[in-house]
Parts: structure tokens; C-alpha cells; sequence
């Protein structure tokens, strides 16, 4: 027989949601960016002309693109940042990180799935999430001249984009494994839990 049970408030649904529709926004204009200038650097300037920490098998696309990006850019991040606030309240008042994300100490050694994956998302939400934000926010003229700190503690702003280039690498990584880990586990399922919060499981009769 079958029944369904609750997977998902409709909070953490809703936060789900706007998050992925937020980083879609981001990496398609951060693409357009990077295509005005694919070069990386450390420090503080880094230009045409000047060594390069990285250069990145892109063209250069200097017109058309930056602009519709920059804005699409900024539109996402303040999304993704507002929405990433409230699900971190959510998450604080309701005990969901310490009792769904954080993996116990003594499961730590445990080799399971669930370990595993409670541990990406745990680094995903308390590192790479903030570490994005940080070295957005250091990027910013307006926010450094107020806060210079910010961008001092990563030595520069040419600094603060190479690490914001290798953390949106990471999350793109864990959304490719997030995603495929959904259709191995069972796509129908999944997603009925992650847009109705109810999830149907089998419950086999009691042989005696």
C-alpha cells in the first residue's frame, strides 16, 4: 500500500524555487560578463595588456552583451540575497539546518548517502553561499568605499572575481551532481515533494 508524507514546508519550497530561478539568472549573466573580459587576475587591477592569473578559452566580447548581463546580474544577487535571508531565518527558528542539514557528530564516519549529501548542502548553504555573496559585495565600489575591509581581506577586487569565478564553478558542479542525484533517486517523486511537499513512499502489510 502507499501513503504520502510531508517532505517540505511550503517556505522552504517557495525559497527553493526562487533560489534556482535566481541562479539561473546569475550564471547566464555572468557569462556575459566574463565574455566582455575573460581574463582572471589577483590583486587589485588586472587589465588587456597586463599578466593574467588565468585566461579562459573565450572570446572577447566587448559590446552587446555586458550591460542586459550586469543588470540581470545585480537583479539576481539581491534576489538570491534577500531570499537566502528569509530561508536562513526559517531555517534558524524551526531547527531545519541543525535537524535536516547538519550531519551528528557520530554519523560523521558513517558512509551513507544521506551523510553525504547533508554535508554538501551544509557546505553549499554555510560556505560557498556566503563566500559568493562576500566576493560579490567586494566587487562593488559602492559597498567597498563604505566598507573597505571587505575587499582588503581578499587582497583586491581582481582577487574577490577570480574567487567569485571558482565558487560559482563549485555550485554548478553540486547543482550538475543535485540534479542527476533527482533523477537516480526517482524524478517523479522528487519533484512531487519539492513543488506539493508530499511524498508518496511504499509501505509493504504487516505479514502476520
Amino acid at each position: 500500500m502507499q501513503e504520502f508524507d510531508i517532505r517540505h514546508s511550503v517556505l522552504v519550497r517557495i525559497t527553493h524555487w526562487i533560489n534556482a530561478a535566481a541562479f539561473v539568472g546569475l550564471v547566464v549573466s555572468g557569462i556575459a560578463i566574463l565574455l566582455a573580459h575573460p581574463r582572471l587576475y589577483w590583486g587589485e587591477t588586472g587589465g588587456i595588456g597586463t599578466p593574467s592569473l588565468l585566461d579562459l578559452p573565450l572570446p572577447f566580447m566587448l559590446t552587446g552583451q555586458s550591460g542586459w548581463g550586469r543588470s540581470l546580474h545585480f537583479l539576481s544577487a539581491w534576489v538570491c540575497v534577500l531570499n537566502g535571508l528569509l530561508y536562513l531565518v526559517y531555517g534558524m527558528r524551526t531547527r531545519h539546518f541543525k535537524e535536516d542539514l547538519i550531519p551528528a557528530r557520530k554519523n560523521l564516519s558513517t558512509q551513507s548517502y544521506n551523510m553525504l549529501q547533508r554535508l554538501a548542502y551544509s557546505t553549499v548553504v554555510f560556505v560557498l553561499f556566503p563566500l559568493m555573496i562576500w566576493t560579490g559585495f567586494a566587487m562593488s565600489p559602492a559597498i567597498t568605499s563604505v566598507f573597505p575591509w571587505i575587499v582588503t581581506l581578499l587582497s583586491g577586487q581582481q582577487s574577490a572575481r577570480t574567487i567569485h569565478f571558482v565558487v560559482t564553478n563549485l555550485l554548478v558542479i553540486f547543482l550538475g551532481v543535485h540534479l542527476a542525484m533527482v533523477f537516480l533517486s526517482g524524478f517523479t517523486t522528487n519533484m512531487r515533494a519539492m513543488l506539493t511537499g508530499r511524498a508518496r513512499k511504499e509501505l509493504h502489510a504487516d505479514p502476520s
